[in-house]
Parts: structure tokens; sequence; C-alpha cells
């Protein structure tokens, strides 16, 4: 049996609470860095626990904190990405509900690594619990000397705001999120420069994701090589999974990185709802899809990355064989277009065109050649877009049309959907 620890108190009554926290250990591990190391050496530890970002890009913690200048004159700042608009994902948002002080333990521990004064909280407008449960653990800590000026009289201080998201998918890329941040119009930007180098008001700062906080009291806890120990080598730790879709146990798990996406859908999810697996998305919407017999790939970064997918933010959607591949990609690629910022044409003009073919597909009106044309069309997207979205959309789409082809065809030769 696996041991959680990122969701080791939610089950505890008022596990959102500081002393609930606290009577857990809580704390405690910020406590260790402020006494105990310094920022370099801090930052030493989070790379030899080889931590990558829980966000979706799967970047090395510690190796994004070393960007930021040392000679710098501007103060860094911290920015936690809890925008968590990702189809298929909630493990953000359960944290920030049942066990917010966990991650404004890494926070702090972050902020220290990289001597910000100053961190903003970035979470999507619709998650009203999270901002509250949220906001009164930023009270919490405040009263009890974690946040302010000088914490735990350590002369080290940190101030933090919570900056409520609008709804918008764009806000997830690092760069679009600082621009609302600042009050413009989410929409990603060139890099170089980096966030890390100059980010939000022209100062370096980092961005992490609420999951990626939340293993850093863990780590400070045990030691990078219990970490270390936790799944395979370049992707190791604990893992919070979103288990959804034609599942008979959906929900979150959490377990070690690495375990096969078969495993946690037949053994943990219980199988598929009609007894049948068809597919599997193993990262959110914006991640290919396997079918069924392609099912023993490893749940990280690495295996996913080699079978040609992604882990992005492990939010695994179940598709069992009553299930009509063309309408899923449809509504998947309906979305993308409607959640583009429309910055560049691949992804403005290219997203819009796939979304009216395949709708056609879907009514039964679709014709042979659009199945070249949507080839074309995932072609010019992919790579050329000025962000991740129009990636991970074509992305998607090209997965379908390899492993389920003959669907669409069925829809063209038919003139119908052959599943209702």
């Amino acid at each position: 049996m696996f041991e959680k620890v990122l969701l080791r108190n939610i089950e505890i009554p008022n596990s959102h609470e500081i002393g609930v926290y606290e009577n857990a250990g809580g704390y405690k591990s910020l406590a260790t860095v402020l006494n105990n190391y310094k920022p370099n050496d801090l930052i030493d530890t989070v790379k030899e626990s080889k931590l990558r970002g829980r966000g979706g890009a799967g970047f090395p913690t510690g190796m994004k904190w070393s960007f930021v200048p040392k000679d710098t004159k501007k103060t860094p700042l911290l920015c936690c990405n809890a925008d968590e608009g990702e189809p298929g994902t909630f493990k953000d948002r359960a944290l920030m509900e049942k066990d917010p002080h966990m991650m404004l333990e890494g926070i702090v521990i972050a902020a220290y690594a990289i001597g910000a004064k100053i961190c903003y909280i970035y979470i999507r407008g619709e998650y009203e619990l999270s901002i509250n449960r949220v906001e009164n653990a930023i009270k919490e800590a405040y009263a009890k000397g974690y946040l302010g000026s000088d914490i735990l009289g350590s002369g080290f201080g940190l101030d933090v705001y919570i900056h409520r998201g609008a709804g918008a998918y764009i806000c997830g890329e690092e760069t679009a999120l600082l621009e609302s941040i600042e009050g413009r119009r989410a929409q990603p930007k060139l890099k170089p420069p980096f966030p890390a180098v100059e980010g939000l008001y022209g100062c370096p700062t980092v961005i992490n994701n609420v999951e990626t906080f939340a293993c850093l009291p863990h780590i400070i806890e045990r030691g990078p090589d219990w970490f270390k120990n936790i799944g395979p080598k370049e992707s190791p730790g604990p893992k919070l999974y979103c288990l959804s879709g034609q599942v008979k146990r959906p929900g979150l798990y959490e377990l070690p990185m690495g375990i096969s996406i078969r495993e946690l859908v037949e053994n943990y999810g219980g199988g598929s709802c009609s007894g049948k697996i068809k597919a599997v998305i193993p990262g959110g919407v914006s991640a290919p899809m396997f079918p069924e017999n392609q099912l023993d790939i490893g749940l990280d970064f690495n295996s996913l990355a080699a079978a040609g997918s992604m882990l992005g933010s492990a939010g695994v959607i179940v598709l069992d064989d009553t299930t009509c591949i063309v309408q899923v990609i449809t509504r998947i690629t309906e979305f993308f277009n409607h959640e583009s910022c429309g910055k560049c044409t691949p992804c403005r003009e290219g997203l819009d065109w796939s979304a009216k073919i395949l709708l056609r597909i879907e009514a039964g009106e679709g014709k042979h050649e659009d199945l070249e044309r949507l080839d074309s069309l995932c072609n010019t997207i992919f790579g050329n877009s000025f962000c991740a979205l129009g990636v991970g959309a074509s992305w998607a789409l090209q997965a379908t049309l390899k492993h389920f082809r003959d669907e669409f065809v069925q829809h063209i030769e038919e003139g119908k959907c052959p599943f209702h």
C-alpha cells in the first residue's frame, strides 16, 4: 500500500485549518529551511531530488529556480499557477480546498530559495471554495508568523496575494498568466526572455504549480533520496492522478510516478463502465490518446513522451467501447478553438477550420478528402503556433486520426454516426 503524503491530511476533519496542519507536522519543514539552509543549498537540494514541475511541462524545478539571475537589481517575484484549466484535471483544486497550508508552506520555501518577497497565487475564478480556503489560510499563516515581514524570526519576509482568473484556458500558459496579472489581455509572450530572467513587472519571476509547491515540505522533511526512490529515475516522486470518464471508480489517486495506465484504470479505477476500454487520454485533453492495446505505458514524463504523448496535468480520461471517437475529438477541438487567444494564425485559423470539418464529419456530411485536410491542418499547426495550445490541440487530433481513422471513414461512408 503506497503511503500518501500529498493527500495524507484530506480525510481529517477541518483539514484546511492551520491547527490541523500543524498537528500533522505542518510548517516544521519551513522552520528547518530557515534555520539550516542557505538559498543556494536549498536550490541544490531540490535539484538533487529531481522534482519536475507538476503543472504539465515537467521542467526540473530546481533548475528553473537557478535561472534567476544572482546579480539582478530587481527583487525576484514568485507566482503560483492555480488556474487548472485543463479538462479532466482537478488535483490542484483538491489541495487548495482540503490542505491549502501544504501549498503555502511550499510557497514560502520556494520564495526563500529565489529571494522573492512577494508571491501571487493565480486561481481560476470558478474555484470559489478554493479561493475562500486559500484566503483564510493566508490570514491564518500571517497570524502565526509563517507569512509577513519576519517569518519565524528569521529576518526573511514574504507577502502573498490572490489574483482571480476569469476562466480563460490560455492563462495556464506562464507568460499569458503574467500578462493577466498585469491587467492586460492574456496572450503568450515571445521567449526569450524567459520569465525567470524578465517576468512579472519586468522582474525575474518563477512560476510553479500548486502540486509542485506541495511536494517541497516533504522533500525537506524526508530528504531528496526518499523522493528519488519513488518511481522512475528521471521522473520520481509521488504523483496525483485525476481519473475520470467512463470508469467505475473515478477520483483523485496519489500513487508513485510511473504506474502504468492499465494498472491505474483497472486496479484502482475498477475498469471501464462497459467492461471494455476503447482508449485512454493520459494527461488532460491536450494529450494524445492511446488505444486499449497500448495501455502498459508508464504514467511519467519520459515514458509517455517516448510513446508519443505526455503526462501533462495527469488528467487520465477513460473512454469505453460505447464512445464515438469522432464526437470526442470534435468536442475537444471545439474547446481549443474557443479557448485560443487568437494571437497567431496557425492556431486561430487552423483550429477553426479543423472544428468545422470535424462537425461536418460528425453530422454525416464529410468527404474522404476531409481526412487529408485534417492531416494537413495538424501538420501546419503543430510546432508553428505561438504557445502550446495549438500544439496540444493538433497533437490530440493527430492521435485520433492515427489510431481510429476507420471510425472517421465509417462516418463518411455511412453518412451518420454509427454509435448513435
